[in-house]
């Protein structure tokens, strides 16, 4: 009887350690309401771009096959601005649920490991904010939508390293997802809604199923 319970002790102490270990190398203060509040966002834009699109432009994308001119200067402020507002919105959430999730676990929020995963994320995002305002600089609008989808699931594999590894799965998944839209360009908007509403969605619900409801 001693015997198994300096197993079970060893066994425990094992577990401890390793937690301590992942919380020195591993951000794992994600919470996974962050995605579903990200999901919700992304639906309503795409929802939103959609009114935009086909409530005032669609009929001269009709007639012409493509946006140019002032029609299409116009409606890319006006997706900028939303995509701007979809993006703020995201992060803000995701900060705050993230946020609460490190007090109740004790842990700091901006630590090494968080400032390491914010980098590594940041990076492939920036680079790809650059080259998807490139492309609209130059009219180029058929592969934003897949070029959001394919950045950002790059920038989420590049940060999976320093947070929980279930976060690359959905970066592989972004990543797929934009490679086939890049050969039907035609449906950004329904692409998007799928990448950035409900595959985020999907992603939220099993994260706080996996790790924050039995806490």
């Amino acid at each position: 009887m001693n015997e198994q319970n300096q197993q079970l002790e060893s066994l425990q102490d094992v577990k401890d350690i390793r937690r301590l270990m992942e919380r020195s190398s591993r951000f794992i203060s994600l919470s996974g309401l962050s995605g579903v509040a990200a999901g919700v966002f992304g639906l309503a834009g795409a929802a939103i771009a959609r009114y935009v699109v086909f409530k005032d432009y669609y009929a001269e994308y009709s007639e012409r096959g493509h946006f140019e001119g002032k029609d299409f200067q116009a409606l890319k402020l006006q997706l900028i601005v939303l995509a701007a507002g979809v993006f703020a919105a995201a992060f803000f959430s995701a900060f705050y649920f993230t946020w609460r999730k490190s007090n109740q676990q004790g842990n700091s929020l901006w630590s090494a490991v968080s400032k390491r995963l914010f980098l590594n994320l940041a990076i492939p995002l920036a680079a790809g904010g650059l080259f998807i305002l490139g492309m609209l600089q130059h009219n180029e609008w058929r592969f934003v939508a897949p070029s959001c989808l394919v950045f950002y699931g790059l920038a989420l594999v590049n940060a999976s390293k320093y947070t929980l590894t279930d976060i690359r799965y959905l970066g592989y998944c972004e990543i797929i997802l934009g490679l086939i839209n890049m050969q039907r360009t035609g449906y950004g908007l329904f692409f998007w809604a799928i990448g950035f509403g409900v595959l985020h969605i999907a992603y939220g619900i099993v994260m706080w199923w996996k790790y924050e409801r039995v806490q």
